[in-house]
C-alpha cells in the first residue's frame, strides 16, 4: 500500500522544528532530505494532499498522567485536548505555586525557591513527583525516566513543546474536525491509516535509537557524534528497505550539518526510521492493556520495555 510516513521533531522555537518524509511505494521507502516543518497545519494539510494514508510521529507527549487524569470529567485525552482549544489559562505556565490546579497544571516559569517537582506535584494534588509521570515516561531497564508532560525547566522537560503543539496546532485542530487521528487512544496505528487522514503517534528520537539498535557514541548535540553514526544509520535505513534521496544521503554523511539544526536532523530521521519499523511489522504496535494508558495516558510508539515501579501484573 502506497504511504506517507513523517516525523517532526519539535520544539518551541519554530526554527528547530525539523521533519523528515518518506514515502512508500513497490520497491520500499524513498527517505526526503528533513526539512523545516514551517507552519504544523500547513505541513498536515501538504502531506494529505498526496491523496494516500499518512502516519506522523510526534517527539512531544500525547497524554497526561493518570493521577492527573483521574481529577478531570472528560472521558479520555481526545475529549480532554479538544476542550483546550483557547483556552489561554490552562496553558499559562505558573510562576508560583499558588496558581497551580487542575486547569492550570504547567510549572515552573523559572527557577524559584521552592521550586521541585515533588511540590509541583502537591500543588496538583498528586500523591508524588512519581505521580507527574506516565507510565510511559518512567524509566525502564535500559532508559532512564523521560520528562513529566506538564514540567518546563531546564534541558531534561517536555512541558513546552507540548504546550506549544497543543495550544497553537492540536487543541484548534481537533476542535475544529480536523482529519487527524491519535494512536492509540483511537486504536491500533494500522486500522487508523486511510486516505484523507493523518494518523499521530507519540515518537521519541532516544527511545528510537535504543529500538534501532544504535548508539551515539557521544552527544547528539555534537557533530562527530553524528558523524560517527552514520554509516551505522545507513545500514540500519538499508535494513528497513529506506532509500535516502541523494540529498539525505549527503546529509547523512555530512553529520547532518554542522549547525544547530543538526541534532534535529537527526532526531526527526531517527523518528522517521523507528515509525517505517513499526508500519512495516519490524516493531510491533504494542499498548498496554491497560485502561487509564489507552483513554488519558497514551504510550510511546514501538516501546515494548515495561516501566519500572509498575506491578508487571497490571500489564
Amino acid at each position: 500500500m502506497e504511504m506517507i510516513a513523517a516525523h517532526a521533531d519539535w520544539s518551541v522555537a519554530p526554527g528547530k522544528r525539523w521533519a523528515a518524509v518518506a514515502r512508500r511505494g513497490a520497491q520500499g521507502w524513498q527517505l526526503e532530505a528533513p526539512r523545516p516543518v514551517g507552519d504544523p497545519a500547513g505541513f498536515a494539510a501538504a502531506l494529505l494532499a498526496e491523496g494516500v494514508p499518512v502516519a506522523l510521529g510526534l517527539d512531544l507527549p500525547l497524554g497526561v498522567p493518570r493521577a492527573y487524569a483521574a481529577q478531570r470529567p472528560e472521558a479520555g485525552f481526545l475529549e480532554f485536548l479538544r476542550g483546550r482549544a483557547g483556552d489561554a489559562r490552562f496553558f499559562a505556565v505558573n510562576e508560583t505555586l499558588a496558581g497551580i490546579g487542575l486547569e492550570a497544571p504547567f510549572y515552573p516559569m523559572r527557577g524559584v525557591k521552592g521550586m521541585t517537582r515533588a511540590s509541583h506535584a502537591a500543588a496538583l494534588g498528586l500523591p508524588g513527583a512519581e505521580a507527574l509521570h506516565r507510565w510511559c515516561d518512567r524509566a525502564t531497564a535500559s532508559r532512564p525516566a523521560g520528562a513529566p508532560p506538564f514540567w518546563t525547566l531546564g534541558a531534561n522537560q517536555s512541558g513546552k513543546a507540548a504546550i506549544t503543539a497543543w495550544r497553537d496546532w492540536l487543541a484548534p485542530a481537533l476542535a475544529a474536525g480536523a482529519p487527524l487521528s491519535l494512536w492509540p487512544f483511537e486504536g491500533a496505528l494500522h486500522a487508523l491509516l486511510r486516505p484523507g487522514r493523518i494518523a499521530l503517534a507519540e515518537v521519541y528520537p532516544a527511545e528510537a535509537l535504543r529500538q534501532l539498535g544504535l548508539r551515539l557514541a557521544g552527544s547528539k548535540r555534537e557533530r562527530a557524534a553524528r558523524l560517527a553514526l552514520a554509516e551505522a544509520l545507513r545500514a540500519v535505513l538499508a535494513g528497513l528497505r529506506i532509500a535516502p534521496s541523494a540529498p539525505a544521503l549527503a546529509m547523512i554523511r555530512d553529520g547532518f550539518g554542522a549547525d544547530a539544526a543538526g541534532e534535529d536532523r537527526l532526531d526527526c530521521t531517527l523518528g522517521l526510521a523507528a515509525l517505517v519499523a513499526v508500519l512495516d511489522g519490524v516493531q510491533p504496535d504494542a499498548v498496554p492493556a491497560d485502561d487509564m494508558v489507552r483513554r488519558w495516558e497514551g504510550w510511546v510508539l514501538g516501546q515494548v520495555e515495561w516501566p519500572r515501579g509498575v506491578p508487571p501484573l497490571s500489564r
